[in-house]
């Protein structure tokens, strides 16, 4: 195990070496003078000079990624340019628990119940339910989370008053008032996953009840619930658990279309404000803080799905 954890953690970092090459790179790449596009067109040459030196832009690669790689194992980006006075950490971190209540909150409704209509699905194989599950899940799936946002928004908050139309709760507020704000986001989430945790859960639970091991079960006269607890679920919820794994990520900064029509100050939008202002070190600091929730994600799948198929690791050691 703890082979296949070292493993596992090496090819994060590899994967966290490539990432900082390209975020070190974007002020480089980007079109036109990134100083002068920050500083305005009327700066004077002092601060052209000062925002060059602030972005590292006379250094070379090099120096870049190795202070990079400083500022990622300091936890300091600096002072966002749009933004003055505000360190990009304290800007990140407050996008980054703003992004965390409503991804857990969304959690905590989209897997119960995919994972339910994905099991219900298989169960009942070929029949209304499962072509119900599996067809409903697709149209929603297939539904870009901003218009699925409008919708919810024109049918629920418009009408209903206990449906609230921003996501983002005022100041202060309790947790039940917080949640409400939430609920609308939290359905639009639902909406985009469910079709496809649901059609996976439902995959893996039939590959899991037509393996030899689940026919041997049934053959000793064991119910099927009992097949179900003690054989199946292990086996099929694997997929599900990558997929949840590779999701994550992208639900904290990914969804900026939902952020948006929410007007929900989470850590998507704050990326692409950054990306829109020219505040390269906010820029950075929100993509490598990304970055690093999608390995942290990934390996935890990884190591839940060694945990439940030991011979997963093994494969993946040899």
């Amino acid at each position: 195990m703890a082979r296949f954890i070292l493993r596992r953690l090496g090819l994060s970092l590899i994967t966290l070496l490539i990432i900082l090459v390209i975020v070190t790179l974007i002020p480089n790449i980007a079109p036109g003078d990134p100083a002068r596009k920050i500083a305005g067109g009327t700066a004077s040459p002092e601060r052209l000079m000062s925002v060059r030196e602030s972005l590292g832009l006379d250094d070379s690669v090099a120096e870049q990624l190795s202070n990079l790689f400083v500022s990622v194992f300091t936890l300091d980006f600096g002072d966002s340019f749009t933004k003055p006075g505000e360190s990009v950490m304290g800007l990140v971190t407050s996008s980054l628990w703003t992004s965390g209540k409503l991804v857990l909150f969304a959690l905590v409704l989209v897997l119960p119940l995919s994972i339910a209509g994905g099991l219900l699905a298989a169960y009942r194989k070929d029949t209304w339910i499962d072509r119900t599950i599996v067809n409903s899940g697709l149209a929603m799936s297939s539904i870009p989370e901003f218009v699925a946002g409008v919708i919810f928004l024109t049918v629920l908050a418009v009408p209903i008053d206990f449906f609230k139309v921003g996501a983002d709760a005022p100041d202060g507020s309790g947790v039940f008032t917080q949640l409400q704000h939430l609920l609308l986001p939290a359905f639009v989430i639902l909406t985009v996953y469910f079709g496809y945790i649901a059609r996976v859960t439902r995959a893996g639970t039939i590959a899991a009840l037509e393996s030899d091991y689940a026919r041997t079960a049934f053959m000793k006269g064991i119910s099927t619930g009992a097949v179900f607890r003690k054989h199946v679920v292990r086996n099929a919820l694997q997929p599900t658990v990558a997929v949840v794994g590779t999701q994550l990520g992208y639900m904290f900064g990914g969804m900026v279309g939902l952020e948006i029509v929410f007007n929900y100050p989470g850590l998507g939008k704050l990326i692409l404000n950054a990306a829109q202002d020219a505040d390269y070190p906010l820029l950075r600091g929100g993509v490598l803080v990304v970055a690093i929730i999608y390995m942290l994600a990934t390996l935890a799948a990884d190591l839940i799905i060694a945990w439940m198929n030991p011979r997963a690791r093994v494969l993946t050691e040899g």
